[in-house]
């Protein structure tokens, strides 16, 4: 459960660092001017990301909560504005440009290098539980795409964080392949191995105005022909102190047991 709720924090966080960068695309877009596809990806990707913030705030636990909107304003306010009036007042024409370019260079970088704790997560437990394929073959198809704008438009700014996307998917994509079995083997192989374990019901002899707990153990019968398992309870000796097992008596109390084991196939 600690892991499960450390991998959804993790993906809120990457979701900030999401969020971070399409702001500063955003901002990079309008500055440069003509680029109405990289406004427009990036405008629905921003909406895109504070609706999953939202619902994850609402919903969370109240630590994770709070640390997420630590986060969520000293990176998506405070430094998003430092950067905002630093490069609005402080530089001008192209410079500007370049500066607030390879800004979003390194945080695009931080954003594909991200999953790299859910890559060694993968390779540490040998399970791609939090690294489902589809995600891993969309961002190396949406790398791909996005270097080739970069290279029509000659904005190295765009294409270079996307070859480093594309190297990512494509591992991501790699480990899938190797790990997507291994978990599975492992556990039919556990569950082989275990010895089955006899079933024990606890049954109550009524004798001469004492009650005596006594465990049973239920040997299970499987027929060759596939045919119902049966119980052979009546095969185990009962003996009570000061008591003859060969008695009459005993052998009706153990057709007594019989009829009275409960017919659950689980072990205790």
């Amino acid at each position: 459960m600690a892991i499960m709720i450390n991998q959804h924090l993790m993906t809120v966080v990457f979701g900030i660092l999401a969020l971070f960068s399409s702001m500063l695309w955003l901002y990079y877009a309008m500055v440069k001017g003509n680029a109405f596809l990289l406004i427009t990806i990036n405008c629905f990707g921003c909406v895109v990301e504070t609706i999953y913030i939202a619902m994850f705030i609402a919903y969370a636990p109240i630590e994770n909560r709070k640390l997420a909107l630590k986060i969520l304003f000293s990176m998506n306010i405070g430094a998003f504005t430092l950067i905002l009036l630093v490069t609005h007042f402080l530089l001008k024409g192209n410079l500007q440009v370049i500066v607030i370019g390879w800004i979003g260079v390194g945080f695009s970088v931080c954003v594909f290098a991200a999953p790299l704790s859910i890559v060694a997560h993968v390779i540490r437990t040998k399970s791609v539980e939090f690294m489902p394929f589809n995600l891993s073959f969309f961002l190396t198809v949406s790398a791909i795409m996005w270097f080739g704008y970069g290279i029509s438009l000659k904005d190295i700014c765009i294409a270079l964080p996307n070859v480093i996307g594309f190297v990512l998917g494509l591992v991501q994509m790699i480990l899938y392949m190797f790990y997507k079995n291994i978990r599975t083997i492992e556990k039919v192989a556990v569950e082989t191995a275990l010895p089955e374990s006899p079933v024990k019901n606890v049954v109550i002899i009524r004798t001469i105005g004492n009650d005596v707990l006594i465990p049973v153990e239920i040997q299970h019968y499987m027929k060759n022909n596939n045919e119902e398992i049966k119980e052979d309870a009546a095969a185990e000796v009962v003996e009570l102190q000061g008591v003859d097992r060969h008695e009459p008596k005993i052998q009706e109390k153990s057709f007594e047991i019989w009829n009275d084991v409960h017919r659950d196939e689980s072990p205790v």
